[in-house]
């Protein structure tokens, strides 16, 4: 594979190398104040969503297909840029093992990305980790600000899934080990911080989003803001690289800018707001991703970032494929490559909600079907008939195994809806409605529930978010991946089911109230063989 230097590849988009901090020779930090200053009143571009239908554990290549689209019109002689998320290193040595996409559509260096890249993560995991740090011995040093121990409400990270560090103790032993309390690890995608990196639109911005930040409650049960503790400029000295965005570059040489990576199950799974709207300043076409499937990343990008970051996406891509349809057809796992008409047609119907949902945004949509070398041409057909069946519009993907090649037809799909469709986008739900309503609206009307079921502890903190005067926040829905329910063993479109809501919590300084449903956990675990055990036969990769 041969790659350009990272400067040849921005200077196509008009980023001259004055405004790159270069990390080797493929791969650069943006100085996003100077260039956005120089941009400012360019008109916006396009801006285009990848989701997806539920997928099976392996995903269905919502990347890949962000990808293969920016190559694919850059084929057809259309200028696009990409938005994708940073990878954690949890998933990269846990199940995935990787997030850069897969065969000839991937961004380089991937290896670099999918690991240490420009040290984001660490930079996130050492802010987190500061705050946790000095509220404990704000506690242990006298305690000022009347902290109670037991409603510390900030929790510690990782970027590495570890079940054990879930729920421990701290300060153990002696006094001199600080205050003994019960604590919690989450992973780093899931902290607020990264949420404040991916929605803050400039470095005030960011500033004023993490004084915000409630990190306790005191005995009084009134809230401690992480401005009292006086570090916010602590974190903006380790924050200060990290808000600037990543560039790389496709294996075609396409521009994509990389920054951010909350998870879309447990967080809003959506790239930086900074990077974004960089974009839309630098390319007529702006192609971006939201994790896992449409009931979750999509709803939340629309929902929360489209609305704090006042973006107007103008159509979006909905992967399909047939393994997944399959899936939901009542096929396991294991036997997904064998062909099977009758499952993909029950399956269809997974497709058919996620597409009934996204309508209700208001935008054009256009069906992706991302082909799998093992999908059989009468499950294609098939397939194709019951998209022409429902009147939707649709474009057959080869991008894994062609390249930019394999995505011309759905680059041009994409570019005649773009020039044939408008987009009247707006969110699902006025955001003066009340929490438990914004909750029930999305439960109904994108998972299809009968009703939310609210723990007491829920109702309890919802009532006091509201009290404070945070009921006009967006909602932050933390569910399984799996399914529309919060089960993950009920896949297809469950019907006659209730949405589970066991916790509630406020990130203030992000702007949203995350609700947990389900058994949803914001530390994973490894599988029994995770990936890092089978990268142990692989050669180090070299550029």
């Amino acid at each position: 594979m041969r790659l350009e230097r990272i400067e040849k590849v921005a200077k196509k988009f008009g980023i001259n190398e004055k405004f790159l901090e270069l990390h080797g020779n493929y791969k650069a930090k943006v100085d996003f104040n100077a260039l956005y200053e120089s941009v400012k009143n360019n008109e916006d571009g396009k801006l285009i969503l990848v989701t997806a239908i539920t997928p099976t554990k392996a995903g269905e290549g919502k990347t890949t297909t962000t990808i293969s689209l920016i190559d694919g019109l850059a084929k057809i002689e259309q200028k696009a840029i990409g938005c994708l998320r940073e990878p954690s290193m949890g998933p990269v040595f846990g199940l995935k093992g990787g997030a850069t996409g897969g065969g000839k559509v991937t961004i380089e260096p991937s290896e670099d990305i999918n690991l240490h890249f420009t040290g984001d993560m660490h930079a996130l995991t050492s802010s987190i980790n500061l705050i946790s740090a000095v509220i404990d011995n704000h506690i242990y040093q006298g305690n000022e600000l009347n902290i109670d121990p037991n409603k510390v409400v900030w929790k510690r990270a990782l970027d590495m899934n570890d079940r054990e560090l879930r729920t421990i103790e701290i300060g153990l032993g002696s006094d001199k080990n600080g205050i003994k309390r019960k604590d919690h690890f989450q992973i780093t995608v899931a902290s607020e911080l990264m949420a404040i990196l991916c929605l803050a639109k400039d470095e005030n911005d960011f500033l004023n989003r993490i004084n915000n930040i409630i990190v306790a409650y005191n005995y009084d049960n009134n809230p401690v803001y992480l401005k009292e503790l006086r570090i916010s400029r602590a974190i903006m000295k380790l924050m200060k690289d990290a808000l600037k965005p990543n560039i790389v570059q496709t294996q075609e040489h396409n521009l994509v800018f990389v920054h951010g990576g909350p998870f879309a199950n447990i967080a809003h799974g959506c790239s930086s707001l900074i990077a974004t709207r960089l974009a839309l300043k630098l390319s007529p076409i702006v192609v971006t991703e939201a994790g896992f499937a449409a009931d979750l990343g999509a709803e939340k990008f629309f929902d929360i970032k489209s609305r704090i970051g006042n973006l107007k996406p103008n159509a979006a891509v909905l992967v399909a494929t047939i393994r997944a349809l399959k899936l939901h057809g009542g096929v396991s796992f294991e036997e997904l490559d064998k062909e099977n008409l009758e499952a993909l047609e029950i399956g269809f119907k997974n497709l058919e909600q996620h597409y009934q949902n996204l309508r209700k945004y208001n935008i054009p949509i256009v069906v992706a079907i991302n082909h799998f070398k093992n999908d059989s041409e009468n499950e294609v057909k098939k397939l194709m008939e019951l998209l022409n069946k429902n009147y939707y519009p649709y474009a057959f993907l080869d991008g894994y195994l062609k390249g930019g090649d394999g995505s011309r037809e759905l680059a041009s799909k994409v570019m005649e809806i773009l020039e044939t469709k408008r987009s009247n986008f707006e969110p699902l739900y006025p955001i003066t409605l009340q929490i438990k309503d914004k909750i029930r609206k999305i439960a109904k009307e994108i998972y299809r529930a009968d009703d939310v079921e609210f723990s007491d502890i829920a109702l309890q903190k919802i009532k006091l978010y509201e009290e404070m005067g945070k009921g006009n926040l967006p909602v932050c829905i933390a569910k399984t991946q799996s399914s529309f329910s919060d089960d993950a063993k009920l896949l297809n479109t469950p019907r006659n089911f209730n949405l589970h809501v066991k916790d509630v919590s406020i990130s203030n300084g992000a702007g949203f109230i995350v609700v947990y449903c389900g058994n949803i956990l914001t530390m994973p675990g490894l599988p029994k063989v995770p990936a890092a055990v089978k990268m142990e036969d692989e050669p180090l990769t070299k550029y």
